[in-house]
């Protein structure tokens, strides 16, 4: 469905579209919803007998009872039909909340990591939890309560043109008033919340910033400067709020005041009619009963304008996500896994071209509504940047291939794209003999385990953590993993062995620790090809050094793919490559390329002779 026919839809095609197979429980929110306002409105009618009997004289209570008894059975019905119907309400609105979730948690695994990455985290965790959890109202009650806050006061004013279509008309008199109000308040209302939404939205960004940065922000004393950038932040987005309500307090009272005041041009006119003799006692009696429930709904609706609003600009930013452009990969059928290790699994880059798109490219393709929502300054400006110069590289199959140099060179780059986190600008990569792009990314999972230096835990057991490598991994194999990896001693040394939690992002943990539990997971995995992007850059040389030994013994007959910024742990590769800004500027085995001299021996001489020195730091090559 395009942007056109999404417009034209409106919020209700919108709200049915993500309950699917729970429209059923709208319609029954509906019909049940219709039932309560036939029930609500009959009382009235029977007071307004109540009342006509009285002024008649009748005083016997015989003829009284029924009426009240009836009056006392439809109120209750009414309250158990709002019942059912909000009821069936929820159990949708939950379902629409639950599928849009889901809808952009399945898009986002198909859009390219750097356009994923050009969102702050702060806003894809504003948008997709509180904004879409701050709909749970609208949605649950916009459709029953529309339905009956509309009919009821149809109903009434038919029943009131029956009366006497004078006085129903003279009812409707503050109405205008009140959508004049109403007209006022929704003046420019779209930018208004639109510009809460970014304020909110920066708040929230700097609020993430704030907290993940704290440990820099005390080291360098900059806590005062810090903490100055979120106060501007909260404080706009407190003002932001703060303006709108002044702007409308005037508009809202007048409609509050004046719209339910039916009686104002009720009672002074009904008494002239009724002084004339044109308007009976009793039709008089019942028209003012009636009349005081007949603006009262409509009020409601209006106090529902908002928060459709409201609604409509989420789900725009909804859209907006899923309009994300998706990397060109098909919807294959998944290759069984026995398959997928029985093919050749050589790995064949040819003129490959890529660059990083600055974030206005990327909202330009879909990913948000608004420039700012995303990134300031002057970041906005740059243009997109090509990383990579025309690669051209050969990985046999079943060999062990290192990149190194400089940092910046393109190295990671090249390996997600060999992992298909990014789709090339131009050129091919071709997987023992197939294009990566027409492959399916279910496929291509099940065909490279990936490891990168900043390795993600769930904050689950490291069991748990280690079992997402292979489903249905027994204990034994993820327990066998974790020894191969050199993981076994190190987890039982802990309170609760394999099922110790690792907190929020693995935050229970060193960064060694979190290293090499995410490589017992790669392992455990079992793909025919293994990209290991400093996968051991956290950790201390003795653990490396039984890593490395491990993966030696776990990785033979595979293809695999490592970037070290320690280059005596890759001197043993069947082939290493050398980038440097963005191209190929050797490749060779270690000898070969220490014999050729060059950039490669360079790093080798700076590299021994900061390990001679027993220096940490010297020159990096990460």
């Amino acid at each position: 469905m395009n942007e056109k026919q999404k417009k034209k839809q409106g919020l209700t095609g919108q709200i049915m579209n993500y309950a699917s197979s729970n429209k059923k429980y709208y319609t029954a929110s509906i019909i049940l919803a219709l039932c309560g306002v036939i029930c609500s409105v009959l009382p009235y009618l029977f007071m307004a007998k109540i009342v006509a009997l009285l002024i008649a004289g009748e005083r016997s209570f015989d003829l009284f009872w029924p009426l009240l008894l009836q009056m006392l059975i439809f109120w209750t019905l009414r309250v158990v039909f709002h019942a059912l119907s909000t009821s069936c309400s929820h159990v949708a609105t939950f379902a629409v909340l639950g599928n849009i979730r889901k809808a952009v948690c399945k898009k986002l695994l198909r859009v390219p990591l750097g356009d994923v990455k050009n969102i702050p985290s702060g806003t894809l965790k504003n948008t997709i939890v509180e904004r879409v959890d701050s709909m749970e109202t609208t949605l649950a009650h916009i459709l029953p309560e529309f339905t009956a806050n509309i009919v009821a006061p149809v109903m009434i004013f038919i029943i009131l043109l029956t009366i006497d279509w004078r006085m129903a008309l003279i009812s409707l008199i503050t109405l205008p008033i009140g959508l004049f109000c109403l007209a006022g308040m929704m003046k420019d209302s779209a930018n208004d919340w639109a510009n809460c939404i970014e304020k909110t939205k920066v708040l929230n960004d700097t609020a993430v910033e704030y907290i993940n940065g704290i440990e820099v922000i005390k080291a360098f004393g900059k806590a005062d400067s810090s903490y100055e950038k979120f106060r501007i932040a909260a404080k706009d987005g407190a003002d932001c709020f703060i303006e709108w309500m002044r702007k409308n307090i005037g508009y809202f009272s007048g409609a509050m005041a004046i719209t339910p005041a039916t009686m104002v041009t009720i009672l002074p006119v009904g008494g002239v009619f009724w002084l004339r003799g044109t308007l009976s006692t009793a039709d008089l009696i019942m028209i003012i009963i009636l009349s005081a429930g007949l603006i009262t709904p409509f009020i409601t609706l209006m106090s529902y304008t908002d928060d459709m609003a409201k609604a409509r600009t989420i789900f725009g930013e909804v859209d907006a996500l899923l309009n994300m452009r998706e990397m060109n990969h098909p919807d294959t059928q998944i290759a069984q896994h026995t398959d997928v290790c029985a093919r050749e699994h050589s790995v064949v880059l040819s003129g490959v071209r890529f660059g990083y798109e600055s974030v206005s490219d990327v909202i330009e393709k879909g990913s948000l509504s608004s420039a700012r929502e995303l990134q300031s300054g002057e970041t906005m400006q740059k243009k997109k940047k090509e990383i990579l110069h025309g690669i051209d590289m050969t990985i046999s199959d079943g060999t062990v291939n290192a990149l190194v140099g400089p940092s910046g060179s393109g190295k990671s780059t090249i390996a997600r794209l060999i992992a298909s986190l990014w789709d090339v600008d131009e050129g091919s990569i071709m997987i023992g003999g197939r294009d990566l792009k027409n492959l399916s990314l279910d496929e291509i999972n099940q065909m490279i385990a990936y490891v990168s230096q900043d390795n993600y835990l769930f904050n689950t057991t490291i069991r748990e953590n280690i079992r997402m490598g292979k489903k249905g991994a027994s204990d034994e194999e993820v327990e066998a993993a974790a020894k191969a990896c050199g993981c076994h001693d190190f987890i039982m040394g802990l309170e609760n062995g394999y099922e110790t939690k690792v907190g929020d992002s693995g935050g229970h943990l060193s960064g060694g620790e979190r290293q090499r539990i995410s490589i017992a997971r790669a392992m455990l995995k079992d793909a025919p090809i293994i990209i290991l992007d400093e996968a051991t850059a956290y950790t201390d040389p003795e653990n490396e050094a039984l890593i490395q030994r491990s993966l030696a013994r776990i990785i033979q007959g595979k293809t695999i793919l490592i970037i070290a910024h320690r280059l005596s742990t890759i001197v043993d590769a069947d082939q290493i490559f050398v980038i440097e800004n963005g191209m190929v500027n050797d490749h060779g085995t270690h000898e070969e390329l220490i014999a050729r001299g060059g950039l490669y021996r360079n790093m080798w001489e700076a590299h021994i002779s900061a390990k001679d020195s027993g220096e940490m730091g010297g020159v990096s090559y990460a």
